[in-house]
Parts: structure tokens; C-alpha cells; sequence
């Protein structure tokens, strides 16, 4: 049992995905565990009643307020910095990890030996990322599993009775920036665009906070060199003597990259004579699916995986046996020479910039909640693409007037309904736009609470209606 915890007041600041899984480990370590939460719904009570039994006080309704005697917070990844519960904790100088902070310093519990992380963060692509490296990991034989904000505990896989290897770790922004002594093995930083900035303050704030998944990495820092403002966080990170900046591009990599020729993805950074010489790690067509953004995608997981000593055969047998999660670029089905796309995870402009990317001639289905985005850079660097739009949900005018100014050619239907109806409406609407060998695409560039619970419905809404198209 960790001295630093027993006897110790800990509060841990929301109960959910990360709450009740810290407030169960640190009460097993001894500790003093308060629970405050915002709420105080049905689901609340129903975690407040599996904690209180086991001795753990829970508070609900009442989170801003920092419980007597704490010396320490545990706080769910999405609390904001500026809650007054962190002010009361920086006035009395307390304090405050994230879930992941906590689970890094738990890496070592019960004399076991700590599992390397490879760690991934960016804007879009992470959870895909994840995904594939692990893969990747697995093929090469090694104990691992997809953990971090992919919806797998963090806690869990350095607490349980499972060993692992290393570690395929999936961070966001948040996470990040309440995990201030974490120092990775590897780590990437996939891309960055704006989002979260109500959360993180500006956009430097939201930067500075995935930059820090680079701080104090032992062997590689992997960038995107498409992406400027990646390779500078790596120019401003502190890392180990002897870390390397690595990058990946979809084009012919230079030394210390990885990257695509002929078809080929191939790795001109962990080789003999960089210089001069390049390893064959895998096919294009071995990333499923091969569109630019995936791609990029695989060459970062495949960066990770190098440098960790894993084989090119691993990099290529674990692309081809990855499979993608639903509502990634999901290719539903193909009606009368034209394909159906769901994409319903594209649910910010950067995303969707990706997923048109992937395509010739598109009719695009978009709208929903924009969350404060603009479409203006988004339509005019795809208007060229597009062979219709079909518009839903309450800010789907933002769309629209950025149509009208940067692609005044393309026909536009606007579905004046925000019921969830309106997607096997917008379905057959797309129908009548297209034609063979174009692409129906669902990129919304939006989130999805308008009109569905989330963006997995959404996505199932949208093969649904295609289905009914073909029956």
C-alpha cells in the first residue's frame, strides 16, 4: 500500500467514467475519499450508492466547493480549470491531478514492473490512431491494450491483475492538462485545429496542453509535418537526451521521417544509414481505409511502433488485421453506382476537411450544432468536389451562407426540420443529386445533439436510411 495515499483526504471532483474508478482505487489505497459532483440526477444516485457502501462520502449538487481538510484532488478530465473549486484548492495549496496523473503515478503498484506508454494526442485521428498502433503491438506479440480517453481506464490497466508490455495510449486536451508529471516513452501529436476553446481559454492555452504529452519523452517525438504547429511543440518540449524528432508525411520522407512512395509506406527514420536508406513497411492498400487523413493515421502509429522496436512485418501484418470503429469513413453501401459514406464522427471542420478530402464527387449531407465553428475555409477548399449539399439541423445556415459565397454552383437542399426524421429525408435527397460514381457523403462538420443523443446514432440513422434506399 503506497504511503503517500493511506490516511490521506482525497476528494475527487465527479463521479462517471473516471469518478468512480478513482474513488474505488484510492479508498483501496487507504485513503480518505470524498466524492463532490455537480449533479444530482438518477445516475448520480446510483454511483453514490455503489461508493457509500464501501465507506466513501459522496456530495451531490455541490461541486464547487472544496470539502475541509482535502490535501489532495482527483478531478475528471472535463472539469474546467476555472471551476471555484480549483481556486479554493490553489488558495489553500492543494493539489490537482487529472485520472491519468493518478494512474501514471500507480504505474509501479505492488512491485510490478511499469508498462512504457505510447501515447497519442491531436485533434482528430486519435482514437483511430490508438487503435492501429495497438494492433500494430499485438501483431508483434506483445501484451498491450487501447487505453486513455478511447473509453478504456487508464486506472484499470495499471491496477488490474492483467501485465502488459506497454501501453497504446489514447490522451485528450483535457487529460493532459491535469497530468503534469506524466513523462512518455514515445508520443505524437497527430495535428491541431481550434476546438475546445471554451474550455482551454485560446488556442495557445488548447496547444500548450497537447504539447505536454511531448514533456520528458525518452525516445521519440512524432510529428506531422504537414502540420507546422506539431513540429513546434516539439522544438519547445523538454525531453530525455537522446529523444528524437520524427515526422510523418504522405509524401517522400526525408531522413528521420516516415512516409509514402509508390504506393509504399515506408520508414526512412529507424533504419542504418537514414541517408541513404528506407524500409518497406506495408501498402497503402493495407490501411483500411486508404484515404489520406487513415493513411497519415498509420504512419504515425507505425512511427510509435518503431520506436519501440517493433518489426516493419509487425507494422504491416497489424494494419491489415485493424478494422476501424463505426462512423469513421464507414462505407455503408453502394446504390445505383453510387456509394454511401458515414463519417457521422466528423463532428468539427478539421475532421471534415479530412473526409472530403478522401473523395472526387461528393454530395454532402452536414449540419447540426456548430459549437461556435465557421465554414468558410472548410467550403472553399472543397467546392471543387462537391456535387450537391444537403443541410440539417439548427445551425445548418452557417453552412449554407458559406455555400452561397465560396460555391454558389453547387445546389443546395435545406431541410427546414431538426427531428430525426430528417435524416432518412436528407438520404433521399442526396439520391436525387447524385450520380454513379459519386459519393453520398455524411461529414457533418458538427456535433450531433440537436436532432440525436449522439454521434453514433446519427450514423446509424444515416445507414439505416441508405438501407431502406436499396430494399
Amino acid at each position: 500500500m503506497p504511503s503517500e495515499f493511506s490516511g490521506k483526504h482525497v476528494t475527487v471532483a465527479g463521479l462517471g467514467v473516471s469518478g468512480v474508478p478513482a474513488a474505488k482505487v484510492l479508498h483501496g489505497l487507504g485513503a480518505h475519499v470524498t466524492v463532490v459532483n455537480d449533479g444530482d440526477d438518477e445516475r448520480a444516485r446510483t454511483q453514490a450508492a455503489e461508493l457509500e457502501p464501501l465507506g466513501v462520502t459522496v456530495r451531490l449538487g455541490d461541486g464547487d466547493t472544496l470539502p475541509e481538510g482535502t490535501e489532495l484532488i482527483v478531478t475528471a478530465p472535463g472539469w474546467k480549470p476555472t471551476k471555484p473549486l480549483f481556486a479554493a484548492a490553489g488558495q489553500a495549496g492543494v493539489p490537482v491531478w487529472g485520472d491519468v496523473e493518478l494512474a501514471w503515478r500507480l504505474r509501479g503498484l505492488n512491485g510490478r514492473k511499469p508498462a512504457p506508454w505510447l501515447a497519442v494526442t491531436g485533434t482528430n485521428g486519435k482514437t483511430t490512431t490508438v487503435q492501429m498502433l495497438a494492433s500494430i503491438l499485438k501483431a508483434a506479440g506483445l501484451r498491450t491494450a487501447a487505453v486513455g480517453n478511447i473509453g478504456v481506464s487508464l486506472l484499470d490497466a495499471v491496477t488490474g491483475e492483467q501485465e502488459y508490455d506497454v501501453l497504446a495510449v489514447e490522451l485528450s486536451s483535457y487529460q493532459l492538462h491535469w497530468a503534469p508529471s506524466l513523462r512518455a516513452h514515445s508520443a505524437a501529436v497527430l495535428n491541431l485545429a481550434p476546438d475546445h476553446l471554451d474550455w482551454h481559454g485560446s488556442m495557445e492555452a488548447y496547444a500548450a496542453d497537447k504539447g505536454r504529452i511531448y514533456e520528458g519523452n525518452h525516445v521519440a517525438c512524432v510529428y506531422n509535418v504537414a502540420d507546422k504547429a506539431t513540429e513546434d511543440l516539439v522544438r519547445a518540449a523538454d525531453v530525455e537526451e537522446g529523444c528524437r524528432a520524427i515526422g510523418f508525411t504522405l509524401s517522400t520522407p526525408g531522413p528521420s521521417q516516415l512516409g509514402v512512395v509508390e504506393g509504399l509506406l515506408v520508414d526512412r527514420a529507424f533504419v542504418e544509414d537514414r541517408q541513404k536508406n528506407a524500409q518497406e513497411l506495408a501498402e497503402v492498400s493495407d490501411v483500411n481505409p486508404p484515404a489520406p487523413h487513415n493513411i497519415a493515421n498509420a504512419l504515425a502509429a507505425a512511427g510509435l511502433a518503431r520506436a519501440f522496436g517493433v518489426s516493419a512485418a509487425a507494422v504491416r501484418d497489424g494494419l491489415r488485421a485493424f478494422t476501424p470503429d463505426a462512423h469513421r469513413i464507414a462505407h455503408v453501401a453502394d446504390v445505383d453506382g453510387v456509394a454511401y459514406v458515414d463519417d457521422s464522427k466528423a463532428t468539427n471542420t478539421h475532421a471534415t476537411e479530412a473526409s472530403l478530402a478522401a473523395y472526387e464527387s461528393i454530395v454532402w449531407i452536414a449540419g447540426g450544432l456548430a459549437k461556435g465553428a465557421t465554414f468558410d475555409e472548410l467550403v472553399a477548399g472543397a467546392a471543387k468536389r462537391l456535387r450537391g449539399a444537403v443541410l440539417i439541423g439548427a445551425d445548418r445556415a452557417l453552412i449554407r451562407e458559406a455555400l452561397a459565397r465560396h460555391a454558389p454552383e453547387v445546389p443546395v437542399v435545406d431541410l427546414d426540420r431538426t427531428d430525426t426524421g430528417a435524416m432518412l429525408q436528407a438520404v433521399q435527397e442526396a439520391r436525387r443529386l447524385a450520380r454513379p460514381g459519386d459519393t453520398v457523403l455524411l461529414a457533418p462538420a458538427c456535433a450531433s445533439m440537436d436532432m440525436f443523443t449522439n454521434y453514433n446514432q446519427r450514423g446509424d440513422a444515416f445507414a439505416q436510411a441508405v438501407r431502406e434506399l436499396g430494399a
